[in-house]
């Protein structure tokens, strides 16, 4: 029998769901799962009761695997793995300071096996950073990678709060960022103004997605702005659309307006 749990790498930041033939995991019991890059601790944080087992899911959404309990030892060191990230943070920010580079450090991660250490950063261009990595390896004496990453991404480990008052999303379940364009804010009727379609990056909001095929599939249907329909022999011009009424609103040749629904045009 396959259960379904949600885990945490790391405190404050994305859950992710996994599965495991392992029975009777208990919350904020610390197992190990597997990973692109081997096993690495998570903490489990609920028992999912259901799974809609009918549904295949895509590479995206399909669920991580709990390979084991973690060991005592292992546990323990997860316990410190956190504390061991913020002090190679402030190790590297200092060196990017005394170094003079134009970058800033958002994010350090470290493989639980010790292999190598990804340090994320921002920057308006490239940098030479030989120098720093070649001081970091001698630190750690391990790999060490450095990574530029983009105001979205950069968000997303941050995390924060959306202009809805919840949990960002790119921070609590996106995991793919897909292109939004002003084109989808258009379609939904959305004022243009920047300070409401923005997100936290200063980027277009990830949410105009959601709806989007969904006013497009409706709109399709609805005769377009500027078209004349005629009813009970008059006729009239469309305005507006009304996609969520599904309704549309059109004026007579004296300027009258009149809302008509879905089965009266």
């Amino acid at each position: 029998m396959t259960n379904h749990y949600k885990v945490q790498f790391r405190l404050a930041e994305q859950i992710w769901s996994a599965s495991t033939s392992l029975q009777g995991l208990q919350k904020d019991e610390v197992v190990m799962v597997q990973t692109d890059h081997g096993l690495e601790p998570a903490r489990v944080r609920t028992i999912v009761p259901l799974w809609p087992e009918k549904q295949e899911p895509s590479k995206e959404t399909a669920p991580l695997a709990i390979a084991r309990r973690a060991t005592r030892d292992e546990a323990v060191k997860f316990e410190k793995l956190g504390e061991m990230e913020h002090s190679a943070f402030g190790l590297c920010a200092e060196l990017i300071k005394k170094l003079n580079l134009p970058m800033n450090l958002v994010k350090v991660e470290r493989f639980f096996n010790g292999g190598k250490i990804i340090f994320y950063f921002t920057a308006e261009n490239r940098v030479d950073f030989r120098e720093l990595v070649k001081n970091l390896v001698q630190e750690f004496r391990t790999r060490v990678e450095m990574r530029q990453i983009g105001v979205r991404h950069e968000t997303k480990m941050l995390g924060g709060l959306g202009c809805c008052g919840r949990e960002l999303c790119c921070s609590s379940f996106i995991q793919n960022f897909e292109s939004v364009s002003i084109k989808m804010a258009k379609e939904q009727n959305l004022p243009l103004n920047p300070a409401k379609i923005s997100g936290a990056c200063n980027r277009l909001l990830c949410c105009l997605n959601y709806e989007y095929k969904t006013y497009k599939s409706i709109r399709k249907s609805m005769p377009r702005i500027g078209k004349k329909i005629t009813l009970n022999d008059r006729q009239y011009k469309v305005r507006q659309h009304n996609v969520l009424q599904e309704s549309i609103v059109v004026t007579d040749d004296e300027g009258a307006e009149l809302v008509l629904n879905k089965d009266e045009w």
